[in-house]
């Protein structure tokens, strides 16, 4: 894979317009989405001349996720994500999906109220976009057998106990543990600091696996500081325990905001460590009026390079630019992938438009769990899923350098 492609830098340098500016306030349903250029994105709903499938054949799929609030950009992504993919899957004929996306603002009393506006219309449930509304929406699906997988709420806390939830994401153990290992096996830094949200499921499980895999393997964590809420802002405490304790690199399982908020404090105190995150940083060089020159030298693990030059990459990314004005980020691929996965999924358990949401449930479960279920996908090829619906697949570590993210 070469480290930049002349086709990324001209994307990066042409686009001025953010995700947050490409979205619609509420997402409401599979009808075409404004583009900033004033062109329409691909519909996410069957047209009645579009090849052999029509609404009789269709398989309707809730979303849920944020498209306003402090994580809309992950919200949004993962949506025109998905939206790019149904589009790409419609086209082909056959068996249809259709996409009604509602917007829970991050928050989990507000992600029930959009499971219970979507529970009497759908038969399959994508999402939740983020961690403790994809929690509190499991445990309605579950108790409802109505199948779940979500692209990018991650902890374990999700899945567990819970067979009908599945997620296309790595999971939280599995990203504290492998940043630990990675970090030590390419001595990035000698001694580590850590800052991250103690009020987060999502941050606090990548910090425990981290933490432990890092005192099995001898990497030496010198301060752990923490924060309670990603409204937090000022982080200068933080910075000067780490940076007092000696830190050469600061491990931060957090997410694009307050990390934001970090490295431009880092710049201002002079101090630079090397900066490791993981996949909730993902986003960060999309976010209206941040400087992009305080994220160089960052490093974090994802499972997808926007920049990468394989054919189904550069295709998406192509697709995603034309159809919403920016590049995709993680979060969009994981979208895209979750629509795949369950296409194929419903292809290869015989579910129709005319499946119960339960009956749907029980043979997806046995499909995804059944041993020979595999997805190729932008975020892992040869996906697999297991009983507690944990995906298997590698994560990918970039760095961003001038701008874009280069494949370590």
């Amino acid at each position: 894979m070469t480290k930049k492609r002349i086709l990324s830098l001209a994307m990066a340098a042409a686009l001025s317009v953010s995700l947050l500016s490409g979205c619609s306030g509420n997402g409401g349903g599979a009808s075409a989405t404004p583009t900033p250029n004033g062109g329409s994105a691909p519909s996410a709903a069957p047209s009645d001349n579009g090849g052999s499938g029509t609404a009789s054949g269709t398989i309707k799929i809730g979303g849920i996720g944020p498209l306003t609030g402090s994580a809309a950009v992950y919200g949004i992504a993962t949506k025109q994500g998905a939206e790019i993919a149904i589009a790409e899957i419609n086209a082909l004929g056959g068996l249809q999906l259709e996409l009604n996306f509602q917007d829970d603002e991050g928050d989990p009393e507000k992600a029930v109220n959009a499971y219970n506006n979507l529970s009497d219309k759908v038969q399959v449930i994508y999402g939740c976009t983020t961690t403790n509304p994809c929690v509190a929406v499991a445990a309605e699906t579950n108790s409802a057998r109505v199948f779940q997988l979500t692209p990018s709420a991650s902890s374990t806390d999700v899945t567990k106990g819970k067979d009908n939830v599945f997620q296309i994401c790595f999971t939280d153990p599995n990203q504290g543990s492998t940043a630990a290992k990675y970090i030590k096996d390419n001595n990035l830094g000698s001694k580590v600091g850590v800052i991250y949200n103690n009020g987060d499921a999502y941050s606090t499980g990548i910090y425990n696996a981290f933490q432990a895999e890092a005192d099995s393997i001898g990497l030496e964590v010198v301060e752990v500081q923490t924060f309670p809420d990603d409204t937090n802002a000022d982080f200068n405490v933080q910075l000067n325990a780490v940076k007092d304790a000696g830190a050469d690199l600061v491990f931060m399982p957090i997410y694009y905001t307050p990390a934001s908020n970090i490295l431009s404090q880092a710049k201002a105190m002079s101090y630079t460590p090397v900066f490791f995150g993981c996949d909730g940083m993902d986003g960060i060089l999309d976010i209206q009026g941040f400087d992009t020159s305080l994220a160089e030298g960052l490093m974090l693990m994802t499972p997808f390079n926007a920049w990468g030059d394989d054919e189904r990459t550069v295709k998406f990314v192509e697709a995603y630019q034309n159809a919403y004005g920016s590049i995709p980020n993680q979060f969009a691929a994981d979208g895209y992938d979750c629509m795949y996965a369950i296409y194929e999924a419903c292809k290869a358990a015989g579910i129709t438009t005319d499946t119960s949401a339960q009956d749907a449930c029980e043979k997806l479960i046995a499909t995804f769990t059944g041993g020979s279920f595999s997805v190729d996908g932008l975020t892992g090829t040869g996906m697999t899923w297991g009983t507690n619906g944990e995906v298997s697949k590698d994560p990918v570590v970039v760095k961003v350098e001038s701008g874009v993210y280069v494949t370590q």
